[in-house]
C-alpha cells in the first residue's frame, strides 16, 4: 500500500499503561472492604465497564451490596484513579512511542489517538504528548463503543484521511475489530496467539520503523 498518510493509536498499552492504575484503584477499594482482589482476578476486568467491574470484584469477594452503595464505590474507585493518573509523567510512556511518534512527524504522516477513555486528555497532558497528536477522539465525543468502528473513523475524517489510508495500533481484541471494521491496516500490540485478526504484530513500538509500516 505504500506508505499510510495517517498512524492512529489506542491509548491504553499502547501509548501508556494505565491498566496497573485501574488495579491498584481496584485493589485498595477490594482491601477496604475486607478482602484481597488479586492480578489474577484483575484480568476479568479487562475492557469491562466501571460498573460491571465493580459486580466481578464484589462477587470475588462474596459480597452483595445495594445499587446506591455500589454506586458510591464506583464512584470512589474513580476519583482514586483519576488521582492517580494526575501523578502519571513523561518515564510512563511505553517504550519506542516517543521515537516512532517523532519519525512519524518527521515522515509528515499525520496522527491520531483513537480511545474510549474520558480520562485521555488528562493523561496525554501529564505524559506530556498531548501536542504530539494532531487529533483527539476520545471517551468525551464518542458514542459507540469498540468493536463499533466510530472512534477510528472520526479520527481519520477530523484527519482528512481515507480509512483505507490509515494504519491502526491496538492492544486489545475489541479494538482490533474496530480498526477492521473501520477498514484500516491494523497492527496488534502484544502477544500473536492472543490477539487474533490483525495485520500484523508487534511487542512493543520499539519494534516499529517507517520501513517497516510501508
Amino acid at each position: 500500500m505504500g506508505m499510510p498518510k495517517a498512524v492512529l493509536f489506542d491509548l491504553d498499552g499502547v501509548i501508556v499503561d494505565t491498566a496497573k492504575h485501574h488495579f491498584i484503584a481496584w485493589r485498595a477499594l477490594a482491601r477496604e472492604l475486607g478482602f484481597e482482589f488479586t492480578e489474577q482476578d484483575n484480568e476479568r476486568l479487562k475492557g469491562v465497564s466501571r460498573m460491571d467491574s465493580l459486580t466481578i470484584l464484589l462477587e470475588v469477594g462474596g459480597l452483595t451490596l445495594p445499587e446506591d452503595k455500589k454506586n458510591a464505590l464506583a464512584a470512589k474507585k474513580n476519583d482514586q484513579y483519576v488521582k492517580a493518573i494526575k501523578q502519571m509523567d513523561a518515564s510512563e510512556i511505553l517504550p519506542g512511542v516517543t521515537d516512532f511518534l517523532k519519525a512519524l512527524k518527521e515522515a509528515g504522516i499525520k496522527v491520531a489517538l483513537g480511545s474510549a477513555s474520558k480520562n485521555a486528555p488528562i493523561i496525554l497532558n501529564q505524559i506530556e504528548l498531548y501536542d504530539a497528536f494532531d487529533a483527539i477522539v476520545d471517551g468525551n465525543v464518542i458514542k459507540k463503543a469498540k468493536p463499533d468502528p466510530e472512534v477510528f473513523l472520526k479520527g481519520a475524517e477530523l484527519l482528512g484521511v481515507a480509512p483505507q489510508d490509515c494504519v491502526v495500533f491496538e492492544d486489545a481484541q475489541a479494538g482490533i475489530q474496530a480498526g477492521k471494521n473501520a477498514g484500516m491496516y491494523v497492527v496488534g500490540v502484544g502477544d500473536a496467539n492472543v490477539l487474533t485478526g490483525a495485520d500484523d504484530y508487534v511487542s512493543d513500538l520499539s519494534e516499529m520503523t517507517l520501513e517497516r509500516l510501508k
